[in-house]
């Protein structure tokens, strides 16, 4: 009985997770780790760790299936994951010198604001207008963007996906499919730091949770990001905001179950 509870929540999580994932650049910890905490009891710290680790497969496969449909910018997602990664360290340890504020729910509420934008107001930027854009300004779009959203990750401690994804769609007016691509390019490298700093401080995951996590959220990685990257510009605006507003409202009240 406890293993069929375990193979029905890593299911869900990694079916909501990789859906996030191939639809929108959004980060399996969103989705995974309060169900893991809710319903299969598991210390948070681990449950983050077990998230992380089913985001790397996830957003590989998913920026693979994006890249292979030309909708992935390598070059400035390069430049901007750089800028990531250090200011994410940096907002880390400025985080740890103030006192700790309640805003833990800043992902969810980004998520289901961020589903709602989409919705309302798709992204219908194109890849002649992103070429337009000069090679110079956009690498210096990059790193500022970068720091930003590094650092505000690493204070706060989450959103990485969602902001990468308001940020290359909003400011530095990528098209959705590109953004997205991009994004998930970016999230492989930023999960597999935070998922091999989380077990190397706190020991080895649960394996059967582990393994099931990692194959579900990878396959439904796969099958969102062959979906999107075959859809019409409008339906896929729609489709990633109905799913964000779902996975939204999903972990709110996930989270409230934890409480």
């Amino acid at each position: 009985m406890e293993l069929l509870l375990t193979v029905v929540v890593t299911f869900f999580a990694g079916m909501g997770a990789g859906l996030g994932t191939g639809f929108a650049g959004m980060s399996a910890a969103a989705v995974i780790s309060p169900m893991l905490i809710t319903f299969l009891h598991m210390d948070p710290y681990m449950a983050v760790g077990i998230a992380l680790s089913s985001d790397v497969l996830a957003s590989a496969v998913s920026a693979y299936t994006y890249g292979k449909n030309k909708n992935l910018d390598i070059k400035n997602g390069l430049i901007m994951m750089v800028s990531v990664l250090v200011f994410t360290v940096v907002g880390s340890y400025v985080s740890s010198l103030v006192p700790s504020t309640t805003m833990g729910n800043f992902s969810v509420f980004m998520t289901f604001l961020l589903g709602i934008k989409f919705i309302v107001k798709p992204v219908m930027t194109t890849k002649e207008a992103m070429q337009g854009v000069a090679a110079g300004k956009r690498a210096l779009q990059s790193v500022i963007c970068g720091i930003a959203i590094g650092f505000i990750c690493g204070f706060i401690g989450a959103g990485g996906g969602m902001m990468m994804l308001l940020i290359l769609t909003s400011v530095l007016g990528y098209e959705l499919k590109t953004a997205v691509g991009t994004s998930v390019f970016i999230m492989a490298f930023t999960a597999f730091t935070g998922a091999a700093s989380h077990f190397a401080i706190g020991g080895m995951p649960d394996i059967t949770v582990f393994v099931l996590c990692v194959i579900f959220t990878l396959i439904w990685a796969r099958i969102a990001a062959v979906i999107a990257n075959k859809a019409a510009p409008k339906t896929l605006n729609r489709m990633t905001g109905v799913i964000l507003v779902m996975l939204g409202i999903v972990v709110m009240l996930f989270s409230m179950l934890t409480r």
